[in-house]
């Protein structure tokens, strides 16, 4: 696994086990959880850690990071607009041209199977070199 951006020698991965150890409620829980279905849907994914303490998941490109609030847990898909969304998964960042968010509360649950082909979906996106499907064509 790649080190980028680690700190006092520990790998990306292990920073990331340690940052869901060290949130020890439900976030770290969650955080954990999603990890693991990120991992499953594709299990070349690439753990970074970056911008002094985000986990990110990476494929060709970022896929999504994770971070953790007191309310919630954010899994913010790095070119989620472009990704087709039939559960309505995302629930934040909705505005924006380029990214979305999944935000998590406590309690909350996440459909895995739908999560995990946002992830697939991602991942065939960065692969593919195109950052969004044109919807004009030129003249």
């Amino acid at each position: 696994m790649k080190k980028s951006g680690a700190s006092q020698g520990q790998s990306a991965p292990e920073l990331i086990s340690k940052r869901i150890a060290e949130l020890g409620d439900w976030r770290g829980e969650t955080l954990s959880r999603m990890r693991k279905l990120i991992k499953e849907a594709d299990p070349n994914v690439v753990e970074e850690w970056k911008w002094m303490g985000t986990p990110v998941w990476s494929h060709d490109g970022i896929i999504c990071t994770g971070e953790s609030y007191k309310n919630v847990v954010k899994l913010t898909f790095a070119k989620g607009a472009s990704l087709k969304d039939p559960a309505r998964l995302f629930n934040s960042s909705l505005d924006g041209n380029v990214r979305r968010a999944i935000d998590i509360h406590e309690g909350e649950g996440v459909d895995e199977s739908a999560f995990k082909t946002l992830v697939r979906q991602a991942v065939a996106l960065n692969s593919s070199g195109k950052s969004k499907p044109s919807k004009k064509t030129r003249s």
